[in-house]
């Protein structure tokens, strides 16, 4: 993560809480894909205020939680389980096979060198395993966010895609990449971008958009108007009458993507 992203969470992160709370179903899957025993010890990278830390923890796994923003840090909950390291990607403050795997979760897109990242990942773990949470658009169905929210679309087209990043691992690490996708329940408790796709009306709440970075480090003009848009178009019933179908879908994929890397 670099020192404008680390910035714009210490802006952001002070209420991030609120909105982004662990989803039982992504720490099932992450247990899933890691198959460890308990008692293991999991490096959590970008671990911000250490939801998904904590949650791991909380099934009998010990974790290793790096986060850069201090603010983000100040609001974990301190906790035997759970140990706190201030670093970076890039340089991780643990020695070589200290840990058991490796998980970051929605948090490479703000690395500012993921070949570094992803050697220093595997550095760290005494298995080479590594499970990502990451996002391609490319892989998504288009739905009605991009409508209001178009700069949203066109800043994620930016991201490197899927294959790419499964190349630049396998290329900095000795392991083999395996993707999965994660469609999104329509009542997930984590609100990341496209978490309420079938719920508009929180994109309306400043408390959710200020947990969504792709919102924060947009211009705020442009979210406003969108934010005005939409409003107008769910009381008026136009948003019901052009997108309302999507309110009968259980899940949905958005282009969501676990990446499991283990030894060749």
């Amino acid at each position: 993560m670099n020192i404008k992203k680390m910035a714009i969470y210490d802006s952001i992160g002070k209420q991030y809480k609120k909105t982004r709370i662990p989803d039982f179903r992504i720490v099932n899957k992450i247990i899933e894909l890691l198959d460890l025993q308990q008692g293991s010890i999991i490096a959590d990278i970008g671990a911000g205020t250490g939801g998904y830390a904590q949650a791991i923890a909380n099934l009998g796994f010990s974790v290793y939680a790096v986060e850069p923003s201090s603010v983000m840090r100040t609001q974990a909950c301190s906790t035997s389980q759970v140990k706190w390291f201030t670093g970076y990607a890039e340089a991780l403050p643990l020695p070589d096979k200290s840990v058991d795997a490796v998980i970051s979760i929605l948090t490479i897109h703000h690395f500012s060198n993921l070949e570094k990242s992803f050697q220093e990942m595997y550095r760290i773990t005494k298995s080479g395993k590594i499970v990502l949470l990451t996002f391609d658009i490319r892989l998504a169905q288009k739905i009605w966010l991009y409508d209001y929210f178009p700069w949203l679309r066109e800043n994620a087209l930016k991201f490197i895609p899927l294959n790419e990043i499964i190349n630049l691992i396998e290329k900095n690490t000795q392991t083999h990449v395996e993707s999965s996708p994660l469609t999104l329940p329509h009542d997930l408790s984590d609100l990341f971008a496209a978490a309420a796709w079938r719920r508009p009306e929180l994109y309306l709440q400043p408390e959710v958009r200020a947990g969504i970075s792709s919102f924060a480090l947009a211009d705020s003009n442009l979210v406003e108007a969108g934010v005005k848009s939409l409003t107008t178009d769910l009381s008026n019933g136009q948003w019901e009458a052009k997108y309302g179908e999507i309110r009968t879908y259980t899940e949905i994929d958005v282009g969501y993507r676990f990446l499991q890397a283990t030894n060749r």
